[in-house]
């Protein structure tokens, strides 16, 4: 099994050690260790696991986690009036939400609460999974108290069994790559050498694959549609059957090519990044703007 550690937050135990000993200590100088005030330990290293079904609990706790489970394996099944295009929530987070390299999700509810760039607040994991099934399924927010919604949030707590509440684990998200200038040409004729037996020669997708652009597919405000991500999703994912085998210039034709193509809107996306700072590969224009850098002696006031 692949371990990796990761660090805790500052809100961890060890920190609020440090502070209380400080405190104790009163304003007459600096604090001497007594037998009575230990330094803190150090945080413990936390490591990648994926746990075992044998702990689900077989209450109706674990039938919720189960359920949870069910959801995003079968999310438009599960969720009709949700889901808007023919994905599921592990078209893009492979192995059940368990693989490194595709946003895994083992950690992912110990993250939460996080303040997000695109929404310009901070969110729990309700909001992060409702942006999913708005922009990756095309569809509608669940409402927060649903039992949908809590069953989800079940499963993802689940999945960061034994993880610190406020640990940000260094595998959560997708390892970037160095950008480089895409060929669209390059990545047309590589999809058609490769990615269309699973993908389809429209990229509507199969009885195998998902559809990478077209009405089925992720809507414009997914992250996926985002050049800089798509890339680094098929650098380290596909093909499915050999997996990095890809070059990073490769992946990037790639994405360019499948992102140069029509998919479902994302109502309201002119609203994302409210404080102005969208990424530069973000592929829509937004209403706000980053105000532009002072100059001259008033710059640092």
């Amino acid at each position: 099994m692949n371990s990796r550690p990761a660090s805790t937050t500052p809100g961890s135990a060890p920190a609020l050690g440090a502070i209380l000993l400080v405190l104790a200590s009163g304003c007459s100088g600096t604090p001497e260790r007594t037998a009575s005030a230990p330094a803190p330990a150090p945080a413990a290293a936390v490591t990648f696991s994926v746990p075992d079904d044998s702990l689900i609990p077989k209450d109706a706790v674990g039938a919720s986690i189960r359920r949870g489970r069910a959801i995003v394996l079968a999310t438009h099944d599960s969720l009709p009036g949700h889901v808007g295009n023919g994905l599921r929530c592990v078209s893009c987070h492979l192995d059940n939400g368990a693989r490194i390299s595709s946003g895994s999700w083992i950690g992912v509810y110990a993250s939460f609460p996080q303040y997000n760039k695109r929404g310009g607040r901070v969110f729990r994991i309700e909001d992060r999974v409702n942006e999913c099934l708005r922009r990756s399924l095309a569809g509608k927010p669940l409402a927060l108290d649903s039992r949908d919604m809590t069953d989800l949030v079940a499963y993802f707590a689940f999945l960061s069994h034994g993880i610190p509440q406020g640990t940000k684990a260094e595998w959560l998200g997708m390892k970037r790559l160095t950008p480089v200038t895409p060929d669209r040409a390059a990545g047309q004729r590589l999809y058609d050498g490769e990615c269309v037996r699973c993908h389809g020669p429209a990229g509507e997708g199969t009885a195998i694959a998902p559809a990478v652009w077209g009405p089925r597919s992720y809507a414009i405000g997914a992250g996926m549609a985002r050049l800089h991500t798509a890339a680094a999703f098929i650098r380290w994912n596909m093909p499915f059957d050999r997996p990095g085998t890809l070059t990073d210039q490769q992946a990037y034709d790639l994405a360019a090519f499948v992102l140069d193509h029509p998919r479902p809107d994302t109502p309201g996306k002119e609203k994302d990044y409210p404080k102005g700072d969208p990424p530069d590969d973000n592929p829509y224009p937004v209403n706000a703007h980053r105000p532009p850098a002072k100059s001259g002696p008033t710059a640092s006031r």
